[in-house]
């Protein structure tokens, strides 16, 4: 996965992916959404979405939540938490394959 610089890569591959949220990570990736965010330290899995990196002010990606709960929508799903779910939508595989 490509960046937009070297210290968010940094931050982003050397997050403990089973533990974010009860670590000292400070930057969370959601790929299926391709969003951006920064960890709230609360004792849940919170996190607040960013729109530019903090280290190198860059914008970001617009994030792609909506997007997929609108195409889980076209398949029938009304509740991603009760449904089951494609494959393709638990990855960023569903949003690469409509931008190309």
């Amino acid at each position: 996965m490509k960046h937009c610089c070297e210290r968010m890569r940094y931050f982003l591959e050397n997050n403990d992916k089973n533990k974010v949220f009860d670590s000292d990570d400070i930057i969370y990736y959601v790929l299926k959404f391709d969003e951006y965010g920064i960890v709230v330290h609360d004792g849940g899995s919170s996190y607040i979405t960013i729109q530019y990196c903090p280290w190198c002010g860059k914008k970001l990606p617009a994030s792609k939540r909506e997007l997929w709960f609108d195409e889980l929508e076209k398949l029938g799903i009304e509740d991603p938490t009760e449904e089951e779910i494609p494959k393709e939508f638990r990855s960023d595989e569903w949003w690469k394959k409509r931008m190309h």
